[in-house]
Formats: C-alpha cells, sequence, structure tokens
C-alpha cells in the first residue's frame, strides 16, 4: 500500500471515530472537568493530562511537517502558523492558567485525546508539507484568505471565553459560577463554538480531506459535551438564564 492509499484509510478511520464518538458521547459524558467522576481507572492531574493529550499536535505536527517536501512553500507556512497559533496555546499556555489544575483527569481519556492527536497530526501536517497542491506558491487564493480570516475570528472567540472562564474562579476557589459578557450572553460554550469555527476555517483554507474530516470530528465530540455542559448549568444554577442556548446563539 502505498502512502496516499494509507492516508485515505487513515481518513476514513477519523470518520468512523467521530461518528461513534458523536453517538457515545450524547449518552455517555467524557469524565473530566466539571462531569469528573470516579470508576474510570488511574487518574492524573488535569494539568499534566491537557499537556499529555495536546502535546502531539504540537511536536509530532512539527515533525511531520520538518520532512515533508513542501514545508518552504508560503501556504504551508501560513497554515503551519495557524495551527500552532492554537495549538501551542491549548498544550503549553491553557494547562498552566487554569484553576483547577489538580483536579483528576483518567488516564484512559488522556490516552484516547493522546492518540487521535497523534492521528490527526499526522494527516493533517503530512497533507500541508508534502501530499497537498502547494508546489510553486499554489494555493493562495481566495479560500485561503477566507479560511485564514474564519479561522482568526474562532480562535479569538475560543481563547476570550477561555478567559472569562478562567477570570470567574480565583486562586485556590473549587467552586463553579454562571459566566457571563462575551459570547456567554448567548450561549453556554462560545469556547466550544469558537474551536468549532477555526477548524472549519482551517478545512476552508487548507482544502484537505484530513482538515475536513477533523472538523466533523471537532463538531461530533464538542457539541454533545456543550449539550452536556448546558443541562449540567441549569440544574445547577435555577437562575441560569433560561434564553441562553448551548452552542449556537438563537438555535441549539
Amino acid at each position: 500500500m502505498n502512502e496516499v492509499s494509507f492516508f485515505g484509510w487513515l481518513i476514513v478511520v477519523v470518520y468512523i471515530a467521530a461518528g461513534l464518538s458523536f453517538f457515545a458521547l450524547l449518552f455517555v459524558t467524557a469524565p473530566y472537568g466539571r462531569h469528573a467522576r470516579p470508576g474510570w481507572g488511574p487518574t492524573v492531574a488535569s494539568r499534566t493530562g491537557w499537556v499529555l493529550m495536546e502535546s502531539p499536535a504540537v511536536l509530532f505536527f512539527a515533525a511531520v511537517y520538518a520532512v515533508g517536501d513542501l514545508r518552504f512553500e508560503p501556504v504551508p507556512l501560513a497554515l503551519l502558523a495557524t495551527w500552532m497559533l492554537h495549538y501551542v496555546r491549548r498544550a503549553f499556555v491553557y494547562p498552566f492558567r487554569m484553576r483547577s489544575a489538580g483536579r483528576p483527569m483518567p488516564l484512559s481519556v488522556v490516552a484516547m485525546g493522546f492518540t487521535f492527536n497523534l492521528l490527526n497530526a499526522y494527516l493533517n501536517a503530512r497533507w500541508i508539507s508534502h501530499l497537498g497542491p502547494f508546489a510553486g506558491g499554489a494555493g493562495s487564493g481566495p479560500w485561503l484568505w477566507i479560511g485564514i480570516v474564519v479561522f482568526v475570528g474562532g480562535w479569538l472567540l475560543n481563547g476570550s471565553s477561555d478567559n472569562r472562564l478562567i477570570r470567574l474562579r480565583g486562586s485556590g476557589e473549587a467552586g463553579y459560577r454562571i459566566p457571563q459578557g462575551g459570547g456567554f450572553r448567548w450561549i453556554t460554550c462560545p469556547n466550544y463554538l469558537g474551536e468549532i469555527v477555526e477548524w472549519s476555517g482551517w478545512a476552508l483554507a487548507s482544502r484537505s480531506p484530513a482538515a475536513v474530516a477533523f472538523a466533523v470530528f471537532t463538531v461530533a465530540n464538542l457539541v454533545p459535551r456543550a449539550l452536556a455542559h448546558h443541562r449540567w448549568y441549569r440544574a445547577e444554577f435555577p437562575d441560569y438564564p433560561r434564553r441562553r442556548k448551548a452552542l449556537i446563539p438563537f438555535l441549539l
């Protein structure tokens, strides 16, 4: 089997994983963060878990990208920069800003996230640095710039929403409060909406089958979790804003 065929089969694996994750997470909420609960085996501190889980998306992505024949082409470099804009923050900045860094996270969750990030990093890095149609400066048309603008908009929403959540809790505090302002005016999980927008924009910019599969997986993973968060807030806070939706303003 040549690499192109192998690449195609791995994309099929991502779609299968997306479908299985979506339906499983509709019924079983992943046991970390506010949904943490015993019975899921050994645990690590959430800060350690986040770094371990997300680091392949930076380190392995960079390693795969570095051996691609197109690594010095302008469009792959632009896509590399936007990818790292998200994942350096997610892997090496966000975990050290968490107020609940010592809360346990199941190793099973960390292992699943680590495995997916290895697969996803290979697929997307290999496409933009070697397999994609970017030789000789190709790929710099309107879709690239539209996609990057969409990506940056999602990145800003994701980051600003994370900042509001982090500021809700003082040093040493363990409880939860109702987030206010920004995207929280309309939805419970603007951080998740921002991430979905990011990877939809990245798929537009790269026109990569791997990026489309990743965007679909992101939706499959985050929609059920947003719904679970929304139910949790409504159960936990009797005064939770009734008009606030879970993920999409006025709709969902």
